[in-house]
């Protein structure tokens, strides 16, 4: 069964935008997952067909207000897959929560605009808030479209070599080595030896200690994290084979 991604948006003319391309536009094609974008808009029962009023306690900008979004996902309430809503104060996005939703049947993805949405929506749904920085954008669907692009590639039989999705930055708490092609030598630059050898115990050992050199320099932070985890107690769950 196609991974089925669904859109709560006010714009979905953007979906699914780039995602049609490329990677993620052939795995469209060969029907390894699917999007269907529903309009917000739609489903207001505002005479004017607004969708936002002014915030309570006063302050700039616009509030999307509840009524709409409450009945645009109660209409797909049978959509497959966990609902999430992109905020900057949500849960930061990673490789492991990328992970663990393409393995489900689905995602479905609500869309901010304006200074956010009723907060009485947010208790009512209890959406997995999610992040992709700490900064600001207009909309919730550029985010959508990150947090989709990083879901698809990890479906089964989207790339065509499975070491592709697990040897790469984050997988194992690193970030990832450099990469070489041919031709060997190009304007005066070499591939390293060790590249070249056949050593395929050696190449792995140098991909590894590049991996930490990398890492320590631009994410250390993750060297932290990993130590951190490292040096957990193991319960007795965990020790037993």
């Amino acid at each position: 069964m196609a991974f089925a991604a669904t859109l709560f948006t006010l714009f979905p003319d953007m979906f699914p935008g780039p995602l049609e391309h490329a990677l993620s536009g052939k795995a469209l094609e060969a029907g390894h997952w699917s999007c269907e974008a529903v309009n917000i808009r739609d489903f207001t029962e505002n005479k004017h067909n607004k969708v936002d009023e002014i915030p309570y306690g006063g302050g700039a900008g616009l509030v999307m207000s509840a009524q709409p979004i409450d009945s645009a996902l109660n209409a797909h309430s049978g959509r497959p897959g966990p609902l999430v809503f992109m905020t900057p104060r949500g849960r930061p996005l990673d490789q492991a929560l990328a992970r663990e939703l393409s393995t489900g049947p689905g995602v479905r993805i609500l869309c901010g605009r304006y200074e956010g949405i009723d907060q009485r929506l947010i208790d009512q749904h209890a959406p997995m808030e999610v992040s992709i920085g700490d900064y600001i954008l207009s909309g919730g669907e550029v985010g959508a479209l990150v947090l989709l692009d990083a879901i698809i590639r990890l479906l089964p039989g989207v790339m065509g070599n499975d070491l592709s999705g697990t040897d790469e930055s984050f997988e194992d708490g690193l970030l990832e080595y450099p990469h070489y092609t041919r031709p060997a030598e190009w304007q005066g630059r070499t591939v390293p030896s060790v590249l070249l050898s056949g050593n395929h115990e050696a190449i792995a050992r140098w991909r590894a200690e590049k991996a930490i050199e990398i890492t320590a320099a631009r994410r250390p932070d993750l060297l932290d994290q990993n130590k951190a985890a490292a040096d957990e107690p193991v319960s007795n769950e965990r020790k037993r084979p």
